[in-house]
């Protein structure tokens, strides 16, 4: 008995060593990209489909902000794990603060987007995105931080972040739900998933008159070959029928 299974061993070994073998494609490619790092203000060169992109950041807020609030600001920082990484790397250190103050409490919120000529402007996430990871300081606050993205349909997500109840810097990883459509098979319309911005959220009860919040080095985690096929690049072809921009063109926010 123990004599015919090593024969049927040795023949399986035979017909498998003796197929001819052939290279496999690889569909994941998974990669970190960094969307901003707050160290070259208005100079991100955020690469997506061959382009190159830059913007600055603005900032909105509910109705009972304070006059001249809220207030957004460049400060020289950095977290202290990132600044062993970067450490004998040349440029300046760079984080993106913000401060609000509103007449009482409440439901109070703001919101922190990139903005570009003026306009909300939403970078376009490259590949099927699994987490966003970001830099947040906190003041030891009782506010919220969510995460807002649109999807390839155009309907914006809010996802949960973090609270801010905390002194210092802390490390955010928020996971993308799989259920959030990313891709789409439209030549009109957003083609992709994109980053609307964060909103930050007081609880009703918590100090109104006095928050800081500061942020740094925004990247996200990738398959960046999710949605490659060959023949790609076809996508584009003009035909001559077609009015206005690419469909895949990085998205002016609404």
């Amino acid at each position: 008995m123990k004599r015919g299974l090593r024969v049927l061993v040795g023949l399986a070994c035979f017909f498998v060593m003796g197929l001819p073998v052939f290279s496999q494609p690889s569909t994941r490619s998974i990669a970190t990209v960094n969307l901003d790092d707050f160290d070259s203000v208005g100079a991100q060169d955020y690469l997506y489909d061959g382009k190159k992109y830059s913007w600055d950041w603005g900032c909105t807020a509910s109705r009972f902000i304070l006059d001249g609030y809220p207030k957004l600001e460049y400060f020289d920082g950095i977290p202290n794990p990132l600044a062993q990484i970067k450490l004998g790397m040349d440029g300046d250190r760079k984080v993106l603060g913000v401060k609000v103050a509103y007449k009482r409490k409440g439901d109070n919120w703001f919101e922190v987007y990139p903005l570009k000529d003026d306009k909300p402007f939403e970078p376009v996430f490259t590949g099927t995105v699994s987490t966003l990871d970001f830099w947040v300081w906190g003041a030891n606050y009782n506010y919220n931080l969510e995460v807002l993205v649109r999807d390839a349909r155009g309907v914006v997500h809010v996802l949960k972040g973090s609270s801010l109840y905390y002194p210092g810097w802390k490390n955010i990883i928020v996971k993308i739900p799989t259920w959030i459509e990313q891709h789409s098979k439209l030549r009109s319309g957003p083609a992709n998933m994109t980053f609307v911005g964060f909103r930050i959220r007081a609880a009703a009860e918590e100090y109104v008159d006095d928050f800081t919040v500061f942020f740094d080095e925004i990247k996200y985690t990738t398959n960046s070959l999710s949605n490659i096929y060959d023949g790609y690049e076809l996508r584009h072809a003009d035909f001559g029928d077609q009015e206005g921009g690419d469909s895949d063109d990085v998205k002016d926010g609404e």
